[in-house]
């Protein structure tokens, strides 16, 4: 099994709701912003190479979104999906299935393209999709505060390719990778927990975004239920120290992945590494 980093470009996010109720002076000394108080977010996926299968986790925003909505979360840099997938030698065509841990549209997007016509087309012609039932319940019936992270255009195509399949609970999912849900973040979150070589290794996504928000109160405001945040995240963070697992970290610019430490103030980030190490 090989896992490659994928990146898939970077936007920007108000620090504020990136830790919520942590005040500023704080946060700024774990995570950089402008002076407009934005902070630059990757919007890192992940292939896994296991032989049989290339499994992508997540497809980041993709490039069907028109100027106004790209400008308007200050996309930046000149990483692109498939431009990173060449980088690697993979094509899309090669894509056997995609994880997709939540429907938001910065993990969404890059599912579907639109081609010379306009019309809405796979972007991952032989892809099975792997999405929880949980969460696309919920996105496809939003509520006011979260409707504007589940653009519909990203979402209801899918299901036209047949190739959705909706997990309903923990488990394997494809030899080699697992899959947890969490409800913090938003509904039926489903975070892989791959086992590279009796390695494991947690992509963390949504869960612990950066690796700022380790701490187990730097919750970020988007999270709709933050106390279940909390909770999740003091589980897995404890799993993860005692099974030493690798935490691949999908928005931090600076950070791919990390271990684990337990320290006086809580588990901290240990050792600092690029995915290519894992």
């Amino acid at each position: 099994m090989q896992i490659f980093n994928i990146e898939t470009g970077k936007f920007k996010a108000d620090g504020g709701t990136m830790f919520g109720v942590v005040p500023k002076q704080l946060w700024q000394k774990k995570y950089e912003a402008d002076e407009h108080n934005l902070c630059s977010i990757a919007d890192r996926a992940m292939l896994i190479d296991t032989g049989d299968r290339k499994v992508l986790v997540d497809t980041g925003i993709g490039i069907k979104q028109d100027e106004k909505f790209l400008a308007f979360h200050y996309l930046h840099g000149d990483d692109t999906l498939e431009k990173s997938l060449n980088a690697q030698g993979f094509k899309p065509e090669d894509i056997t299935d995609i994880i997709l841990t939540h429907l938001h549209w910065d993990h969404c997007g890059g599912v579907l393209n639109k081609n010379s016509d306009g019309e809405i087309v796979a972007a991952f012609p032989n892809a099975q999709i792997w999405v929880s039932q949980m969460q696309w319940n919920w996105a496809t019936n939003p509520n006011i505060r979260e409707a504007p992270a589940f653009p519909q255009e990203n979402i209801r195509p899918m299901q036209e390719t047949n190739k959705v399949n909706f997990v309903k609970q923990e488990g394997e999912i494809i030899p080699g990778i697992e899959v947890r849900l969490f409800n913090g973040h938003t509904k039926g979150l489903m975070l892989p927990l791959i086992n590279k070589g009796g390695k494991k290794v947690f992509f963390a996504g949504d869960l612990i975004p950066v690796m700022a928000n380790i701490p187990l109160v730097y919750v970020a405001s988007y999270d709709i239920l933050p106390l279940d945040t909390i909770a999740e995240k003091e589980r897995i963070l404890q799993e993860a120290l005692e099974n030493n697992w690798t935490i691949v970290l999908q928005h931090d610019v600076s950070v791919e992945a990390c271990t684990v430490k337990d320290t006086p103030k809580g588990i901290r980030e240990n050792q600092l590494l690029k995915i290519a190490e894992i």
